[in-house]
């Protein structure tokens, strides 16, 4: 009883702790992974400090999987379609060829270090993290598809680092390998996990589409499917990430069909919650590592440890950087022959592409998952030191890529893609056809009713002004300007009537005869009007 008090303490106080800080790096405007991750690694140098371990399990079984669930279900399906060819390449062509290369540079460099040694470092520290790219792209500034291929790349890449390593550490413990198995298997864990995914959606589907749910119900669920499709994934030893990945965005499409606005917005806001925390506290824990990444540290000494980290650390943002320019390269001589998303991708946007790669957990929680035996009970070779060298290539390319990466596009300023439209002109867009529609629906249909029902007369005579507006702004870009003016200035003044009713309604709290869930739906209710008159896209 008292073991459970004390880690119900830990935890509270951590999620606490967490909070204040990310309160901080709002403050000073940094992203706050890269904050969390430097107090992390500056608080575990305070002596008093409890060395803390991070369990692999923990990891995969426990945080990535609603990360990657909620990272699938806010992820455009139409724009990974769109960026399809790039994200496959940078999701297994850039993992790969930093793991090659990796794993050829380590070998050369440390005496010692096996080229099966070499694949499985390479494969721990190719992929850029997940929840460390969705996190810290969020404090930028950059064009719409280099942050689609970004978030598409981050989701999709682990499930080749993880078959990598799965495959590199078999070789080690059984001392044989063969590329065409390995080739085959990577095929079958691929599609596999592919399918898994999907099939589980369809299942989920269904339940949410047949059976009489609510809204409590559905979030409930939703809190446990990427869980179930993680793990029966893994079980059967294919993709988990990948059955995550495609199961999420599967039923993201689908829900609009089968949730009602009242799950919507409780899960959107649930969900948002928890990945929040969650990546907060795996991001301080990152930091907190490094006394019991260098307890263990006795092949070599520090000293040398740090400059062979510093150099592997160097070749994996080299081979990301080479990769984006590549990449460009190649796409502008193919599409010559095939229909790319854009022929010219120019050498601005590939370089930034080719800078943000920030490791996260993912790498630490693999390093982390290496046996400490090998099958005939010898100590597993260089263990620490690869513990080691992904803990400080994280921290290289997390919190420096990271402190960089703003800078660097205010110098580099990334081209955008000239076919996407400004958010404003697509909002408008859209609300025009909408408004118009229901204009057209209580002309045909309530014309009758709108004669003596004035909140009807009221919300067409709404609906009216508001569609004239638009259609004078759509595609002229000044009138655009001064429509938003006004439709922020009315925002704006409505949010202030709204709160004026929220200050009259909590007085009906101190009168008898009106009951507090009464009061609490009407809360409710001015809470979602002031809700709608908020701008969600930037």
């Amino acid at each position: 009883m008292e073991n459970t008090h004390s880690v119900l303490v830990l935890c509270l106080g951590l999620v606490f702790s967490v909070s204040l800080l990310v309160l901080v790096a709002n403050k000073l405007k940094i992203a706050y992974p890269i904050f969390l991750t430097m107090a992390g690694l500056i608080i575990s140098f305070i002596p008093a400090v409890p060395k803390i371990h991070i369990d692999s399990n923990l990891v995969f079984l426990v945080i990535l999987p609603p990360i990657l669930y909620d990272a699938a279900q806010n992820m455009s399906l139409k724009a990974l379609w769109k960026w399809r060819r790039i994200i496959s390449v940078m999701a297994i062509g850039f993992v790969l060829f930093t793991a090659i290369a990796v794993a050829y540079v380590s070998h050369w460099l440390i005496p010692g270090f096996t080229l099966e040694q070499g694949f499985l470092l390479g494969a721990i520290i190719s992929p850029p993290d997940a929840a460390a790219a969705t996190a810290v792209l969020q404090y930028t500034k950059l064009p719409k598809g280099m942050v689609s291929i970004l978030e598409g790349e981050s989701l999709l890449n682990d499930a080749t680092s993880l078959t990598v390593f799965r495959f590199a550490l078999a070789a080690i413990l059984t001392n044989q390998f063969t590329w065409h198995e390995a080739a085959g298997g990577f095929a079958l864990v691929t599609v596999s996990g592919i399918v898994i995914g999907l099939l589980f959606g369809l299942v989920f589907y269904a339940i949410y589409k047949w059976l009489p749910t609510t809204a409590n119900l559905d979030i409930a669920i939703s809190l446990v499917i990427p869980y179930i499709i993680y793990i029966a994934a893994e079980s059967v030893h294919s993709s988990g990430v990948l059955a995550v990945v495609s199961g999420g965005l599967f039923i993201a499409y689908q829900n609009h069909f089968v949730f009602s606005h009242s799950s919507r917005l409780r899960a959107g806001a649930l969900w948002s919650s928890i990945v929040f925390i969650l990546n907060a506290v795996v991001f301080f824990l990152i930091g907190l590592q490094l006394p019991d990444v260098t307890a263990g540290l006795s092949s070599v000494s520090m000293r040398t440890a740090i400059i062979i980290a510093l150099a592997i650390a160097f070749v994996v943002i080299t081979a990301r950087l080479i990769s984006g320019i590549a990449s460009a390269m190649f796409t502008k001589f193919i599409s010559r022959y095939i229909t790319v998303a854009q022929n010219n991708p120019g050498w601005r946007n590939p370089l930034i592409i080719g800078w943000v790669g920030m490791r996260g957990v993912v790498s630490l929680a693999s390093a982390l998952s290496i046996p400490l035996l090998l099958d005939n009970g010898k100590a597993f070779p260089n263990r620490n030191l690869i513990l080691f060298i992904t803990f400080v290539t994280i921290i290289i390319t997390l919190v420096g890529q990271g402190l960089v990466l703003p800078w660097m596009i205010r110098k580099i300023k990334p081209d955008g893609n000239i076919d996407d439209k400004p958010n404003d002109q697509q909002i408008a867009e859209i609300e025009l056809q909408l408004m118009r529609t229901a204009i057209m629906e209580m002309e045909n249909r309530y014309a009758g009713k709108m004669n003596h029902n004035p909140l009807l007369q009221h919300k067409y005579e709404f609906l009216k002004h508001k569609t004239v507006l638009l259609e004078c702004s759509v595609l002229d870009d000044g009138k655009r300007r001064e429509a938003n003016q006004l439709v922020n200035e009315y925002k704006r003044i409505m949010t202030s009537v709204t709160e004026k009713e929220r200050s009259k309604l909590h007085r009906f709290r101190k009168k008898d005869g009106y009951d507090d869930d009464v009061i609490r739906y009407i809360e409710n209710r001015l809470d979602l009007e002031e809700e709608n008159m908020q701008d969600d896209i930037e």
